[in-house]
């Protein structure tokens, strides 16, 4: 039995990794950054407008090539294809670190009216409390009644700057939504996982990269045991988070979706520490990256199924197999 991605899949990923790349590159990441400390981004901004943290045109782009449609049965106008795919799709997003409420679209995709060709932004209830990322930046929200608008609290400041949040009054947490959040916690956990892998295998590429060029006492620190077993530990957690995702991804069960969540936020959060560590005081430099992929994923770690809850489930179903 074969595991490895099939040339169909690889191909996917290239073909989004390069749009990614073209679209939202370095540059456009910086750029988002600094718009969002002027405008809305942090603050919770508009949707259009100086300092809005979703780009609109680039959101349309990802709905013609199929980024949120990608599930949808092909007569339904989707790419009519499953969870393995949808995974390499959002791993090359986390590594891109592209803003927005993208699981949620995605998700939404079926039910809400534009969110599947991306002329919709939609966000949903997945942070389990209050709050609400990208609430003002978006045109619906998952499970809400169609119309229906949540009216945005008090803007909350985020880590992230890129992941704008609102507080939500409890009375506007409608009844659906929360329970529209909570049908959908699997497959929402399972993309968000995607999304934490593909941060950490590129901070790996980033730790690595850095470690080859600066130089210390005449050798790059690359070259020092210490480095190496940075670099070494976030690849092994890397690898084994996405060994977890993929095989979540195929089998869909409960249990494994858990863990995946569980490894993915580990390597993800985990990997960014080590990779500041790798850089120094470079690392926390406004200018460096580094920080950003550790921000975002916090704010991942928090979103459809947190460490806790995934322990909790895992510990259940152990318990439920020793019972048995």
């Amino acid at each position: 039995m074969d595991f490895q991605p099939t040339q169909d899949q690889r191909d996917l990923r290239a073909g989004v990794r390069d749009l990614l790349a073209g679209r939202y590159g370095r540059e456009a990441l910086r750029a988002a950054v600094d718009g969002a400390g002027t405008g809305g981004g942090g603050a919770g901004g508009a949707g259009t407008g100086a300092g809005a943290v979703v780009d609109r045109k680039l959101w349309r782009e990802l709905g013609e090539a199929g980024f949120f449609a990608l599930r949808l049965p092909e007569a339904d106008g989707g790419v009519g294809l499953g969870l393995p795919e949808a995974v390499l799709v959002f791993e090359e997003a986390g590594r891109a670190l592209l803003p927005g409420p993208l699981v949620a679209t995605h998700l939404a995709a079926g039910t809400v009216p534009g969110a599947a060709t991306g002329t919709a932004v939609v966000t949903a209830f997945d942070l389990g409390g209050p709050l609400v990322a990208y609430l003002a930046e978006s045109d619906a929200v998952l499970g809400a009644p169609a119309g229906a608008a949540v009216p945005a609290g008090a803007p909350v400041r985020s880590a992230d700057p890129l992941t704008p949040l609102h507080r939500v009054p409890e009375a506007a947490r409608a009844a659906e939504g929360v329970a529209a959040s909570a049908a959908y916690r699997q497959e929402g956990a399972l993309l968000t996982a995607a999304l934490q892998l593909g941060s950490a295998l590129r901070t790996v590429e980033l730790a690595v990269e850095y470690a080859g060029q600066r130089e210390q006492f005449g050798q790059p620190i690359g070259a020092f045991q210490a480095v190496k077993h940075l670099c070494a530990q976030m690849l092994v957690r890397a690898e084994v988070a996405r060994t977890a995702v993929y095989a979540a991804a195929v089998t869909a069960d409960a249990g494994e979706v858990a863990a995946a969540k569980l490894l993915a936020d580990e390597a993800a959060v985990l990997g960014a520490r080590d990779c500041l560590q790798v850089h120094g005081g470079m690392g926390f430099t406004w200018e460096a990256d580094v920080h950003l992929h550790l921000k975002r994923a916090w704010a991942r770690a928090e979103q459809w199924r947190t460490a806790a809850q995934a322990q909790e489930l895992l510990a259940a179903e152990l318990l439920g197999d020793a019972l048995s």
